[in-house]
């Protein structure tokens, strides 16, 4: 059924620009926060609108992503399937489905038929130039495509590699729409304004070479050297690390008076060092939610976490672009990688708006090393992709923890910490001119302007079941690729009783449910296939 959206300014600005836009590609970069998916599912229902027969495709950073995207689509009518794999085929009873560049790139043929004359979303495209092999499948995936809507939120890289389906001028990336973080700032209840409490600290280290090395943030230091000064006051040993994180605890505990489900985040080095993080905050008397990327279930404990009114996630390559927990107000950077995209990545957890909320100030805690300084300050500039190397390239790699060789004995010398000590919290001065007050942000008052609302059309009828259920009853807006998930287990579940029970081979049981339900494979079958072959196992199993 059709209804009716309330889109911000920017939105529909976005929206007109598109519609005029005549090349197959439109690059819209606008700041974490703003609400680049529904602009994207907005601009994707309509163009489905005039093209019921086009297939989507949304290429994410990430698996967790997928999720997330399949979960927004279907709020707007869009089922979208997040599970999809090559060999299943092309699903005919959703939209489209949801992938990730690695993905793409493994098998970038699989997506030219279905979306020749489709659509796709390409959420971060900056992604893309991490590897040349996955901005070469994205082009033999997508070259055809007819259109191709490129998402990006900080849409520059310290590598040179060209970003697929970007126009360059001078070598700079030029995009098609952008709204940046200050223009947001400046409309009001749309991000919040980020502060940056620094926390000073004198370190002490055994350098590789078996040097003792003392040194506070303003001491300068080579690149080795502030490397191994930040590792040094980011170990969980020393007193810096528990004393920033009593202190960002002692904030968020203030926030939640106002704001009782209001969250914090340790974005922690390892997962050892993340252990120790959880550890530190328990011995606070507070509990933390830890997700690493080598954890299969760190997906699910993120989506629980921003469910919840937990108060503390640590995470470990987790918490990127795209992630959406609105109530994170505090984070603490306690990582040591110090590149310009992964810091601005980083904040960007931290300014999602809640609406009807006022005074939503969020807190970065950071160590003061001169180079967080300098990310932190210009963390509202509006930076671009560039094919020329620029000056300062060559201090935006990750830190490593030390660069040392084997020694003539063949033995590697080892960096050690001796202590870390906090100093001086700095003023956690905003970098942002603070141009409006918090108190006079009325994000409400357009709720019903029609200037803001736009009527979408319904989503084009895929598959035999519309929106109705195997019984027939009204699906609410549940993804069906989660109907389908819950089906596929449960039909794994029978297949399972069955083999048990009559002594078969699984072959032998799949064969036949398959048979049933008038499919080939599984994963090929519709929600109502799915169904079919349930209950066909369940009359199996009620006859044995």
């Amino acid at each position: 059924m059709a209804r009716a959206v309330r889109l911000r300014a920017w939105q529909l600005d976005a929206l007109d620009k598109l519609g005029s836009h005549r090349e197959k590609s439109f690059l819209a970069v606008a700041t974490p926060g703003a609400g680049k998916t529904r602009f994207a599912l907005t601009a994707v229902l309509r163009n489905l609108a005039e093209h019921p027969h086009r297939h989507v495709a949304v290429v994410a950073p990430t698996q967790h992503l997928k999720v997330q995207w399949a979960d927004a689509a279907a709020e707007f009518g869009l089922q979208l399937e997040p599970e999809w794999r090559v060999d299943d085929g092309w699903p005919t009873d959703m939209h489209g489905v949801v992938t990730t560049y690695q993905q793409v790139a493994s098998s970038p043929r699989a997506f030219r038929k279905p979306t020749r004359d489709g659509i796709v979303v390409l959420d971060e495209l900056h992604h893309a130039g991490t590897e040349r092999a996955w901005g070469d499948s994205l082009l033999e995936a997508f070259e055809g495509t007819e259109l191709r809507l490129c998402l990006s939120g900080t849409p520059f890289r310290s590598d040179t590699n060209a970003i697929p389906f970007i126009e360059y001028t001078f070598e700079q990336a030029v995009a098609d729409y952008t709204y940046g973080y200050d223009d947001a700032l400046r409309d009001g209840g749309v991000v919040r304004p980020v502060f940056f409490p620094r926390v000073g600290g004198h370190m002490e280290w055994l350098a590789p070479d078996g040097t003792e090395v003392a040194a506070s943030f303003d001491d300068p230091l080579d690149r080795v050297g502030q490397s191994q000064r930040l590792r040094t006051a980011l170990s969980a040993q020393g007193q810096w690390l528990p004393t920033v994180l009593r202190q960002a605890h002692e904030r968020l505990t203030e926030l939640r008076v106002t704001h009782p489900d209001a969250g914090g985040l340790v974005i922690a080095m390892d997962v050892e060092h993340a252990q120790a993080c959880v550890g530190l905050l328990e011995a606070l008397g507070t509990r933390a939610t830890i997700a690493t990327s080598d954890d299969p279930q760190a997906s699910e404990k993120i989506a629980a976490f921003a469910a919840s009114r937990d108060p503390w996630i640590v995470a470990v390559r987790m918490i990127s672009e795209g992630v959406d927990i609105p109530r994170l107000r505090v984070g603490v950077y306690a990582t040591n990688v110090v590149t310009e995209l992964f810091f601005r990545q980083a904040v960007g957890r931290l300014v999602r708006w809640t609406r009807g909320m006022r005074r939503q100030k969020a807190f970065m805690f950071l160590p003061d090393d001169p180079r967080l300084r300098l990310l932190a300050a210009g963390i509202a500039e509006q930076r671009t992709h560039s094919l020329r190397r620029r000056e300062l390239d060559g201090d935006q790699d990750p830190v490593a923890l030390d660069e040392a060789q084997p020694d003539a004995d063949g033995q590697m010398s080892m960096f050690a910490m001796i202590s870390a000590v906090a100093t001086q919290e700095h003023d956690p001065s905003n970098v942002f001119a603070d141009s409006h007050d918090e108190d006079l942000i009325h994000d409400d008052e357009d709720d019903d302007d029609p200037r803001f609302m736009l009527e979408l059309p319904a989503p084009p009828r895929r598959g035999s079941l519309g929106e109705q259920g195997p019984d027939g009853e009204r699906l609410a807006p549940v993804p069906r690729g989660k109907r389908k998930k819950e089906l596929r287990q449960g039909n794994a579940d029978r297949v399972k009783m069955l083999v048990r029970l009559t002594g078969l081979e699984p072959a032998e049981v799949n064969a036949r449910l398959n048979s049933e339900a008038g499919i080939d494979r599984v994963g090929e079958a519709t929600l109502g296939q799915l169904d079919k072959r349930l209950r066909a196992a369940d009359r199996w199993l009620s006859r044995v």
